[in-house]
């Protein structure tokens, strides 16, 4: 039986890609004459450049840079110098993730770390950058990666602003081009469809989640709103907001005003830079998971989309997720982790343990 193991990351417990090791490994020791391959996806969330790098066999390279508060963090990209091709993840330097509970504050963080990689990646000949959104720690439409990339933000003196100041987004009153041009282009991959703008928009939806209390709610947008007249006036034009520019803190928002950009929904895309359908026909039975599984996840998210061609192309699918979410999802089967304990220090070892019995357990009739 040939087995195609392609689980999305659970979040907070297990990458991806280790996940597919747990299932496949479990796999062979219950039945040691069956064919497993695995290909961990990804949906334009945290690390999916990271896959795609690893899937398609690209060179990573290794720089030091800034994280969101202006640390010093090794981070890496993937570059195609074939197509001139870089591949950056925010969540690698500028991620959610690299910060505790306490730091975490959008009026400081920034997304300079990962103009960094942006920059080394076009010193190493990249023209095309694909910007995988999720993870990200702020909500700073993008300025930090500009500044990286020689945009400057000056107060009404015509000083520089600090980065990482609570004060930063407040203070900007103009805006600096680069003296060079930059003649390059982003495909920005993301997994929600929010617009920046609006009661689902990133302000009001992300901005708590990453630290944004919900008094300062009408302030930020107020400083958002100002920002974005500044880059309208600069390009003397005015960019409508559109679906995905609320992903990772108005990203997407930022850059469109000085770069060409294409807002690409990440699984859709993910799934054909690594021949999905290919994989997925030569399999008999697909098994997919994430950490838990919900109506969001219908909104584009890997493991769906992953249903949806399995679907198409009469093929099994089946899920491993905690909570229950997926009532009517149409899998061919769900296996259902137990809850974890994230404040045990030991949750994660536990969440191996229960991926791992929940694949010995798995019936393929």
């Amino acid at each position: 039986m040939k087995i195609l193991i392609a689980p999305n990351a659970f979040k907070g417990t297990l990458e991806a890609d280790e996940a597919a090791k747990i299932i496949s490994d479990a796999l062979l020791e219950k039945h040691p004459d069956w064919e497993t391959k695995c290909l961990p996806i990804a949906d334009g969330g945290d690390g999916t450049c990271y896959l795609l790098g690893k899937a398609l066999g690209l060179e990573e390279k290794e720089e030091w840079v800034l994280d969101a508060l202006g640390r010093s963090i090794k981070g890496y990209y993937y570059l195609d110098q074939k197509s001139q091709t870089a591949f950056v993840d925010v969540s690698t330097v500028s991620g959610i993730k690299h910060l505790s509970n306490p730091e975490r504050n959008p009026w400081v963080a920034s997304t300079y770390g990962t103009g960094q990689l942006i920059q080394a990646s076009i010193k190493a000949g990249a023209n095309h950058i694909v910007l995988g959104l999720g993870g990200s720690a702020s909500v700073d439409l993008g300025l930090g990666i500009l500044a990286a990339l020689g945009f400057g933000f000056l107060d009404e003196k015509g000083r520089a602003v600090a980065m990482f100041s609570d004060s930063f987004m407040q203070r900007i009153q103009y805006i600096q081009r680069p003296i060079q041009s930059i003649n390059i282009r982003f495909s920005c991959l993301c997994d929600v469809a929010n617009t920046f703008w609006g009661k689902a928009g990133a302000i009001p939806v992300f901005g708590p989640q990453k630290g944004l209390p919900r008094h300062e709610i009408p302030v930020f947008e107020s400083s958002c709103h100002r920002i974005l007249n500044l880059l309208s006036k600069k390009v003397r034009k005015e960019i409508p907001d559109q679906v995905g520019f609320g992903a990772a803190g108005g990203i997407a928002f930022g850059l469109a005003h000085f770069f060409e950009l294409k807002m690409e929904r990440g699984a859709q895309w993910f799934f054909s830079k690594v021949g999905m359908p290919e994989k997925v026909g030569w399999a008999d039975l697909v098994i997919t998971g994430e950490g838990k599984y919900d109506e969001q996840s219908a909104g584009g998210k890997g493991s769906y989309e992953l249903l949806q061609l399995c679907k198409k192309l009469d093929k099994p699918c089946v899920l491993i997720t905690a909570g229950d979410g997926f009532e009517g999802s149409a899998f061919h089967q769900v296996m259902v982790l137990p809850d974890l304990d994230f404040l045990s220090p030991d949750f994660r070892k536990k969440a191996r343990e229960n991926l791992r019995r929940s694949i010995l357990e798995l019936t393929t009739d």
